[in-house]
């Protein structure tokens, strides 16, 4: 059975009650299917996203200090991987790892992900954790031994979430490490707004092509049938929540029909796809001790645009 038909009543679910609301939304987590990971990628590749090449900058020049403060033998598990690449960066840089465990919602990806880490260190035991880590989950009894294990959720993903969900998440994620828990964390920090609207809203359109392929993927697995020339993207920052908001906004008043319903919507009226919080490091320090983490060190770039923390459980 294909990742794509075991996923379809978990999307039609949520889209269906996203759709349903005041407000209406979609899950940022249904952006990336095979189409919208390969965009995302391309988007960390755009001279106006700084987020990825940013991180990148201190896992390389901060690697040692980073290994040092880990310490030796790690079990990883990392929350999201990607395309793995930032793991093998990690990897490479600590003392003798013991493990490797991906977690992610889609199979095919952590194939690719398993293959890349395994090709770069093939003595290192690599277990692919198919799971939706938004949701409780449990890791393999016997991955990593008795080794301690050592989160890593990179990429300011953390700032996908509200701030109640951001606590919620670290507090299971807490809990799926077990004694000795520690989280190497990437959150991407408050600088002024052009540089942040720009980064989500490219010249190149790439950014608009990963949001609307969103409603494509929901006409090819859920059976939906949007017009994508009759929604647009739009990057917006939010002072209030201090967060930038991707939306899809209607071109002009249509319905859509997904899931056996249907939905109207007014010209310029949107759906809000992702949000994307970006921290002042006193605010992410308090979202972390809500839970049940501590600030071991932090590191940043120069110009203080993106930050990586070590919390302890």
């Amino acid at each position: 059975m294909s990742a794509a038909v075991e996923l379809q009543p978990a999307l039609v679910a949520d889209a269906i009650a996203g759709l349903s609301a005041a407000r209406k939304t979609l899950p940022c987590k249904w952006l990336y299917d095979a189409e919208g990971t390969r965009l995302f990628e391309a988007i960390t590749r755009l001279p106006e996203y700084y987020p990825t090449r940013t991180e990148v900058q201190i896992l390389d020049q901060r690697g040692r200090d980073i290994a040092q403060a880990v310490g030796p033998g790690a079990a990883v598990v990392e929350f999201g991987p990607g395309d793995g690449a930032k793991a093998v960066q990690l990897l490479g840089a600590l003392q003798a790892p013991v493990a490797y465990l991906p977690v992610d919602i889609a199979p095919e990806w952590l194939e690719d992900v398993a293959a890349r880490v395994t090709a770069a260190f093939p003595g290192l035991p690599v277990r692919p954790v198919v799971a939706d880590f938004t949701r409780p989950f449990d890791l393999p009894a016997h991955a990593g031994g008795s080794a301690a294990r050592l989160g890593f959720f990179s990429g300011s993903t953390i700032g996908n979430f509200e701030p109640e969900e951001a606590v919620a998440f670290l507090a299971r994620a807490r809990a799926t490490l077990g004694p000795g828990a520690r989280m190497l964390l990437g959150a991407d920090l408050v600088k002024e707004v052009a540089i942040l609207e720009a980064a989500y809203d490219d010249s190149a359109r790439v950014t608009a092509a990963f949001n609307l392929n969103l409603l494509a993927r929901l006409n090819r697995e859920a059976g939906a049938d949007f017009a994508l020339d009759g929604f647009a993207h739009a990057a917006r920052w939010n002072p209030g929540r201090e967060r930038i908001e991707m939306h899809l906004v209607s071109r002009r008043p249509q319905q859509v029909r997904l899931g056996g319903k249907v939905f109207t919507f007014a010209r310029g009226e949107s759906i809000h796809t992702e949000s994307s919080h970006k921290y002042r490091p006193d605010r992410l320090r308090q979202l972390a001790e809500a839970a049940g983490w501590r600030q071991a060190q932090v590191w940043m770039d120069p110009e203080e645009m993106f930050s990586v923390w070590l919390l302890r459980a």
